[in-house]
């Protein structure tokens, strides 16, 4: 089949598995040549929510960086003869082909890492092939959660907190047009549910699992990713039901740092930058700001993609010796570049005049799009678009 993108509001349903591969492909290129890493520096790492951004960049990382035993968990939907996969289901198999062919230990279990049926299969590989797991990473992203424990449905919701509705500048992606949006408040259940489904409380289940399983090694790490942004978008963001859960998360480290001590172990919240993800794709205001940051960004020659951005994480934050660059709530700080006064003084003066008819003077929109695009496998040079395309992923 030919396969084209076909985009639904902030979701492509289509993925092309050739150019998923070539995406893996160009971060794995990009690692072998500015690693930070040294071999052995990580030995067995598991990545919870290895597919696709910063969970995917991770594994790649860690895999071809420091040339460690990557184990990975998504959930992701499997390609039929008329049916595209999702774009992390061919992300994980060209990751799996690229380790094979670098003699790299590499498997990925496709299942809800929310469920403790998933959890007792991975606990059995690292039992079987591991042995003893060195950094745990936790980067998964879900709308929803079934819960394991009490086999409710929770349902995340991206919304302001207060009793007014939040009336804020933001874009309509598709048509380029820039606008004010109208947001209802959170009510009390919806906070509840989005803290059940993207707070720290899976991550406490998989650490406590893993422990009592005696297979954390010693002075084991484990790192869970957050963004706190910009004032531009606290409203919906840092002060809406997102940061209510990764509030949640700071929590959860407090009480795994204290679990790991035994161990010699820590645990990490690393506050990242802002990049072109699906999931921020569907949060109102963030596009925009996204828009104007990487056009200021990349101005100034500062911009970092995900791969690159995760590789100085590793390289600088997590690298076994470093000297982490923590804030006043034991968090490592990766979005200094970001929120350096130069680069948000400018976006917010940006901010302030933006209409859709400057849009394309001071924001890069034409990029964002772009790198959406690349989410799924679309706008690589090498790929032929218009050929016949096997869904199944033979050819990666």
């Amino acid at each position: 089949m030919v396969v084209k993108p076909r985009i639904r509001g902030f979701i492509c349903t289509t993925a092309h598995p050739l150019g998923c591969a070539r995406h893996v492909q160009e971060q794995v290129d990009y690692v072998q040549d500015n690693n930070g890493l040294d071999q052995g520096d990580f030995k067995n790492v598991l990545v919870l929510g290895c597919s696709g951004g910063y969970g995917l960049a991770s594994r790649i990382v860690a895999g071809f960086g420091a040339g460690a035993s990557t184990l990975g968990v998504s959930l992701e939907k499997e390609p039929t003869d008329s049916k595209t996969a999702s774009a992390g289901w061919y992300n994980n198999l060209a990751f799996e082909k690229q380790a094979e062919k670098e003699g790299l230990y590499a498997k990925t279990i496709n299942a809800d890492a929310f469920s403790d049926e998933t959890r007792q299969q991975v606990l059995e590989t690292i039992k079987q092939d591991l042995g003893q797991i060195d950094l745990v990473v936790y980067s998964l992203a879900s709308p929803v959660r079934l819960h394991p424990r009490t086999g409710v449905l929770h349902r995340s919701s991206i919304k302001p907190l207060g009793d007014g509705v939040l009336d804020i500048k933001s874009v309509n992606v598709d048509k380029g047009e820039v606008m004010q949006v109208a947001l209802d408040p959170a009510t009390e259940e919806e906070v509840s549910d989005t803290v059940t489904v993207m707070g720290g409380e899976d991550w406490e289940f998989w650490i406590k699992d893993i422990k009592e399983a005696g297979l954390l090694a010693p002075g084991c790490q484990t790192v869970a990713f957050t963004y706190i942004g910009s004032e531009l978008t606290w409203p919906i963001y840092w002060e809406g039901t997102l940061g209510q859960a990764k509030m949640d998360l700071d929590r959860a480290q407090r009480a795994i740092s204290s679990s790991l001590q035994s161990l010699g172990g820590s645990a990490r919240v690393a506050v990242l930058k802002a990049i072109v993800s699906q999931a921020s794709a569907a949060i109102p205001v963030v596009p925009l700001y996204v828009a104007l940051l990487f056009r200021v960004m990349k101005d100034q020659g500062v911009h970092e993609d995900c791969i690159a951005h995760i590789s100085r994480l590793f390289g600088t934050q997590l690298k076994p010796g470093v000297e982490q660059r923590l804030d006043g709530s034991d968090r490592i700080r990766m979005d200094d570049q970001e929120l350096t006064d130069e680069i948000q003084e400018e976006v917010r003066r940006r901010w302030s005049v933006v209409e859709t008819e400057n849009l394309e003077e001071y924001g890069d929109l034409k990029g964002f799009r772009e790198d959406f695009l690349k989410i799924f496998g679309f706008g690589f040079e090498p790929v032929n678009y218009e050929a016949e395309t096997d869904p199944l992923g033979s050819e990666i």
